[in-house]
C-alpha cells in the first residue's frame, strides 16, 4: 500500500499493455493538452509504485492533484482522466422567451411607429433585454430594417410573353441580333462638394456635402446586345416617342441589313400609334415584356451597374458633363463587356423558333 499524506492509503495502480501504450502516447505527444499529459505521467509513475509525495515533487505539482487523478483512474480508468462536464451558468432566458419575441413580430406595432425595432420589442415585452432580442434575431437571421419589394404581373398572357422573351435570350434566331432597350429619364446634374475628410481621431473618409446645386437633367436611351454584352447609348433632352424612334434609327444604322429583335417594356412611347416606322423597317421586331415585368429586360441590370459605378455620388455642373461621364463609362465597360449569365429554374414549354410570329403583333 502507498500512503497519501499521513492517513489515506493510496490505491495500487496496475496497467494493462493497452493502457500503458495510450498513457505513454499522451505523455510523449507534443500536441497533447498539457493537463492530459500531466495526468498520464502521474498514472505511469503510480504504476511503478511511486508514492504520491514523490510523484508530486518530480512533476512539480501538489500531492492533492496526484491523489485526485490516481483515485479517478482507479475508479474509472481512462475515462476518469477527462474533465467532468460542468453545468455552467443557468440560462436567463429560455425557449418561452424566444417564442414571445418571435410572436411580437406578428403583432401590430405600437401607435406612432411604422416598424418593429430591437429596443421597441424589448420595451413592449418589459422583462427581456434588448441584447436578447438581437440574439434571437441573429439566430433566426431576421433583419428588422431590411425590406424587399416585389412586383406581381397581372398580365393575362404573362406565361407566353415571358417564355418568348426568355426564349430569345436562350435561343436567339439565326443571323439575328437581340437587343434589350430602355431609357433612364431625368438623370440629374447635381453639383456638390466632395472629397476626403480627416476626422479628429486621425482617420480619413471620403464623402460629399449634403447641400447641392441642380443644373438640369438629361435622358439616357441604352441598348444591350444580349449575345456580347456590348452597350450603345444615346442622350436626349426628353423621352417622347420622337426621341425613342431617333434612337431606334441609330440602332438600325449600327446593324445594317440585319434582323433586330428588340426587347422593350410596355411604356406608351415604345408602342406605335401608327405603323409607318415599322413598315419602313420590316427587319425590326418589337418584343414586349409582360405588364409589370420589366425585370425580364436585361438592360435594367446594366442600368443598376451604371448607377453604382458612375452616377451615384458624382458631382456634375451641367447635363452635358453627365453625358460625357456616361459615355466614358460605356467606353470602359465595352472594353471588357460580356453577356449576362441568364438563368431560369423553369422555362415554359415553347418552341422559340416558331414563336416569333406571336411577338410581332
Amino acid at each position: 500500500m502507498y500512503i497519501v499524506g499521513m492517513s489515506r492509503q493510496a490505491h495500487i495502480i496496475e496497467l494493462s499493455p493497452a493502457e500503458t501504450e495510450f498513457l505513454q502516447r499522451w505523455a510523449r505527444a507534443g500536441k497533447t493538452e498539457q493537463r492530459l499529459a500531466l495526468r498520464a505521467r502521474i498514472i505511469l509513475a503510480a504504476s511503478q509504485g511511486a508514492e504520491n509525495k514523490k510523484i508530486a515533487a518530480d512533476l512539480s505539482t501538489t500531492v492533492a492533484t496526484v491523489g485526485k487523478w490516481r483515485l479517478r483512474f482507479y475508479q474509472h480508468r481512462k475515462e476518469g482522466l477527462s474533465d467532468n462536464q460542468r453545468p455552467g451558468k443557468a440560462p436567463i432566458y429560455g425557449s418561452k422567451v424566444e417564442r414571445r419575441i418571435l410572436e411580437m413580430l406578428d403583432k401590430p406595432v405600437p401607435k406612432g411607429y411604422s416598424i418593429w425595432s430591437g429596443p421597441l420589442i424589448a420595451k413592449e415585452l418589459g422583462d427581456v433585454s434588448v441584447h436578447q432580442v438581437w440574439r434571437v434575431m441573429r439566430k433566426h437571421q431576421i433583419s428588422l430594417s431590411r425590406r424587399h419589394s416585389w412586383c406581381i404581373s397581372t398580365d393575362p398572357e404573362f406565361e407566353p410573353k415571358a417564355a418568348a422573351v426568355v426564349g430569345l435570350y436562350l435561343n436567339p434566331p439565326e443571323n439575328a441580333v437581340v437587343l434589350s432597350v430602355d431609357e433612364k429619364p431625368a438623370i440629374q446634374a447635381l453639383e456638390r462638394a466632395q472629397g476626403w475628410i480627416r476626422l479628429p481621431n486621425g482617420k480619413a473618409l471620403t464623402g460629399y456635402n449634403h447641400e447641392y446645386k441642380r443644373h438640369g437633367t438629361t435622358t439616357l436611351f441604352a441598348a444591350l446586345e444580349i449575345a456580347t454584352g456590348l452597350v450603345k447609348a444615346g442622350h436626349y433632352n426628353r423621352r417622347r416617342r420622337r426621341e425613342f424612334l431617333a434612337f431606334m434609327n441609330d440602332l438600325v444604322a449600327a446593324y445594317p441589313g440585319q434582323e433586330l429583335y428588340v426587347v422593350l417594356d410596355n411604356l406608351r412611347t415604345h408602342k406605335p400609334k401608327h405603323d409607318r416606322w415599322s413598315k419602313r423597317h420590316k427587319n425590326v421586331h418589337f418584343i414586349y415584356t409582360p405588364t409589370h415585368a420589366s425585370w425580364l429586360n436585361q438592360i435594367e441590370i446594366w442600368f443598376s451597374i451604371l448607377w453604382k459605378k458612375a452616377l451615384r455620388g458624382a458631382s456634375w455642373t451641367s447635363p452635358n458633363q453627365v453625358r460625357k461621364g456616361i459615355n466614358a463609362f460605356v467606353e470602359v465597360y465595352n472594353e471588357s463587356a460580356a453577356p449576362f449569365e441568364w438563368k431560369a429554374t423553369e422555362v415554359m414549354p415553347v418552341k422559340p423558333k416558331n414563336n416569333y410570329s406571336l411577338l410581332r403583333k
